[in-house]
């Protein structure tokens, strides 16, 4: 049973684009409004809230908030924070827009790859990317829809127009596996181990791709949250569908990925959007906003209405309020991933999670049975923390018995 239809892009615009897109402002990001922004969230203001999620937050006496909990979940971030900062500013570090040749040895200045075969190229690239750990790879054409029209530093506040040179045509877009026990435990201090991971690899593949591309004598720009939006780029390269509560559902991981970009004058050979019924079963599931602690996930059918500045109109999907999603971060003592951890997509993909995805994609008549049964089975259930270190065996780590 195939799982996925290819769409065109005249299909997916028809699908996804009703206006005429105006591009967003990186600085009206909702992690970036909670550093300037006055605007009245509940009690505080988004800037207020802001002080409290990013200042001196406390270690817990409560599991999944204490002292060695924190500890995982901020050095799984160590990464990206120490060596990219794609959350804060971007430019920088492995998501540097240029950077020196550097090998065992040094190259001479101007070698460049010929290319007699754009489609072994491409094959190659996404192998690489591959090889330095990105999980799905996909390559489209550079939508100029989704560059962000200035770029603001979270850190020093400093703000001004960003423009990508037209020779940047491309865009290899990566998705990274959050870890599934992890997520799990959202909306805790363990959970945000997983994500904290999954920023790190962003940093680390999309750096290491960029440079690989230059040392064959092109032109790479690696991002993350930064510079371009992620997730209609993931879409447009067929890494998957957009679902209600405002993120990537893959086949693979379902919506438990992070997306980092690659863009590049290297000429490659681009993939087709992608389709398997996400959509439609979203508009029956609503799980995500059903239990969404800050009531940011809206129910109802897809629009284009923006809640504020933190949305893109002329999308036809179902937009998340960042507002009440920061409220709720700032007031946890850290990141949610609820959605994340209740979404029927996220599961492990073994022989029966693939049967049941056919279905999904194939048999519309079926969408609340499968809900349904996602729950009876246990699915996203959040774990005890308390258990957790007395029970977290990591996949691929070497078992330690203790005499």
């Amino acid at each position: 049973m195939e799982l996925m239809k290819r769409l065109t892009m005249e299909e997916w615009e028809k699908k996804y684009i009703v206006e005429p897109i105006k591009r967003m402002d990186q600085k009206n990001i909702g992690f970036n409004r909670s550093r300037w922004d006055t605007t009245p969230i509940g009690e505080k203001s988004f800037k207020e809230f802001g002080h409290e999620f990013f200042g001196l937050v406390m270690p817990r006496e409560k599991a999944g908030y204490t002292l060695q909990d924190r500890a995982l979940g901020d050095v799984s971030w160590w990464l990206e924070l120490g060596f990219a900062e794609g959350n804060a500013m971007g430019q920088t570090g492995l998501f540097a827009w240029d950077s020196k040749l550097m090998g065992p040895s040094r190259l001479p200045e101007g070698l460049k790859i010929e290319i007699s075969d754009p489609q072994k190229l491409t094959r190659d690239i996404k192998n690489v990317a591959t090889y330095f750990a990105a999980d799905l790879v996909g390559v489209c054409e550079f939508d100029r829809r989704w560059l962000y029209t200035n770029y603001y530093n979270l850190r020093t506040r400093e703000y001004g127009p960003l423009e990508i040179p037209e020779e940047y045509k491309y865009a290899i877009v990566m998705a990274h596996e959050m870890d599934y026990e992890l997520e799990k435990y959202a909306p805790t201090r363990i959970a945000d181990g997983a994500t904290g991971m999954g920023y790190s690899k962003m940093a680390f593949t999309a750096g290491l791709l960029a440079q690989f591309i230059r040392e064959l004598g092109y032109k790479a720009i690696p991002n993350g949250n930064d510079t371009t939006m992620s997730i209609p780029m993931a879409m447009q390269a067929g890494l998957g569908e957009l679902s209600r509560s405002g993120l990537l559902i893959t086949k693979e991981y379902g919506p438990r990925v992070r997306i980092s970009k690659v863009l590049t004058d290297l000429p490659l050979v681009v993939d087709q959007p992608i389709e398997f019924g996400v959509t439609e079963f979203c508009s029956k599931c609503g799980l995500c906003a059903e239990h969404c602690p800050g009531q940011a996930i809206i129910h109802g059918e897809r629009t284009i209405e923006p809640h504020n500045v933190s949305n893109v109109r002329g999308e036809l999907k179902w937009p998340v309020d960042a507002e009440k999603c920061f409220r709720f971060w700032a007031i946890n003592g850290a990141p949610c991933c609820v959605c994340i951890r209740v979404c029927p997509f996220n599961k492990h993909m073994n022989w029966f999670h693939r049967i049941t995805l056919g279905f999904v994609d194939h048999a519309r008549w079926g969408d609340s049975f499968y809900r349904k049964m996602d729950g009876m089975l246990g699915y996203g259930k959040q774990k005890k923390a308390e258990d957790f270190w007395d029970t977290w065996r990591p996949r691929q780590a070497l078992r330690i018995t203790q005499k």
